[in-house]
């Protein structure tokens, strides 16, 4: 058994659902992002790439990984595979290429995950005449399948997650996430496309009482607003995994996965996904660095209070409810933000920071948390 390694990662800056980004198609957006990745390496260097490894949620279908890597021009004899796991799709690709790496498969494989909102097609059930439909199910309906916001505030209720507390939260992500923009800390990991080179999302001047202001988006009386929650967004995020020999001998420093699991939970609390899957991760000890996808305030306050993680060591430089949340990208960001803190920043950032934690859930009550550690 060989230990799987991320020795480069890069993303797109995040767009908005009819931003910037919204004349790329799913392939157009990852293309650049998998080719940088290599690039950062010296594609000399590595030799073969043994597969891409693409987490998508609602593109166009004919597997966007195969037709990504032929698009960024690493040959055709470099196949493809796309990933669902909805929101967790792009940590779950990751995962999946470091489980070939432990398995002796193969010894470097490009992984991550791409979504664009903005040109994914539109669906509709073959009634007479069809029905359009913005989602596919996340469980059968007598598991209860609700939508994430309704969720969002159903979990967030249960867990006593007050409405003040959100607000404050969100506006904590967004401070550090326009910090961090204004710093130029997210500008190394970043490729720009189509003329769009910063995060479009993050705003400054919010404060916890302008945000009181918003009313709940998905029930009457619930607590998740469109200040506290996500936005729609379009990105792509990649990382090159290898094995630790490889690493070795190309001579650079990277993130060794220690550990990582994939959980499920009740469907019609599906915000919590994540808490089984973290448990498991944080059995050797709490992480320097957590990286949490923030969907929503009130569901990640409620998985953050169930494995026993401060609130406010998540996310250092911002997460989804500033930074936005490209669905099948998502987890791959996450992994693309503790290589860039952990690994490319210097001690005057992180300090004597080593371990990281990248974790999220998705639709149907999945969760994937992986566990992360700097080797040199």
């Amino acid at each position: 058994m060989t230990e799987p390694v991320v020795i480069a990662a890069r993303r797109t800056p995040i767009g908005r659902d009819g931003g910037g980004l919204r004349a790329h198609t799913v392939d157009e957006l990852a293309a650049p992002v998998l080719r940088a990745v290599l690039d950062d390496v010296g594609a000399a260097r590595i030799g073969h790439i043994d597969d891409v490894v693409l987490g998508n949620v609602f593109g166009p279908g004919g597997n966007p990984a195969r037709v990504a890597a032929l698009r960024a021009g690493l040959g055709v004899d470099v196949p493809g595979v796309t990933v669902d796991r909805q929101c967790a799709s792009g940590l779950a690709a990751v995962a999946q290429a470091a489980a070939y790496v432990r398995a002796g498969q193969g010894e470097a494989y490009l992984a991550g995950g791409v979504e664009s909102a903005s040109t994914a097609p539109r669906r509709s059930w073959p009634t007479d005449p069809p029905t359009p439909y913005s989602r596919a199910p996340f469980a059968p309906a007598e598991f209860g399948d609700p939508d994430m916001g309704p969720a969002a505030d159903l979990v967030a209720a249960e867990a006593g997650i007050s409405r003040t507390r959100q607000d404050a939260f969100a506006v904590r992500s967004h401070e550090r996430a326009v910090a961090a923009q204004r710093a130029g800390r997210f500008d190394r990991e970043l490729v720009a496309v189509g003329g769009v080179a910063d995060d479009e999302r993050p705003r400054p001047g919010f404060t916890v009482e302008r945000l009181s202001r918003f009313r709940p988006a998905f029930t009457a009386d619930g607590t998740a607003t469109a200040a506290n929650s996500c936005g729609v967004n379009d990105g792509a995020a990649a990382v090159l995994v290898v094995s630790e020999r490889l690493r070795a001998r190309l001579g650079v420093p990277g993130l060794r996965l220690e550990a990582s699991a994939t959980r499920a939970c009740d469907p019609a609390r599906l915000g919590l996904g994540a808490v089984p899957a973290m448990r498991e991760v944080l059995r050797s000890g709490t992480p320097d660095v957590v990286e949490f996808n923030e969907a929503f305030a009130g569901q990640t306050l409620a998985c953050l209070d169930a494995v026993g993680i401060d609130e406010h060591r998540v996310s250092p430089d911002g997460g989804a409810i500033a930074l936005g949340h490209p669905w099948g990208a998502s987890g791959a960001v996450l992994v693309v933000r503790l290589f860039s803190r952990l690994v490319c920043q210097g001690p005057s950032v992180t300090g004597t920071a080593a371990t990281g934690v990248a974790a999220l859930s998705a639709g149907g009550g999945v969760g994937v948390a992986t566990r992360w550690t700097v080797t040199r």
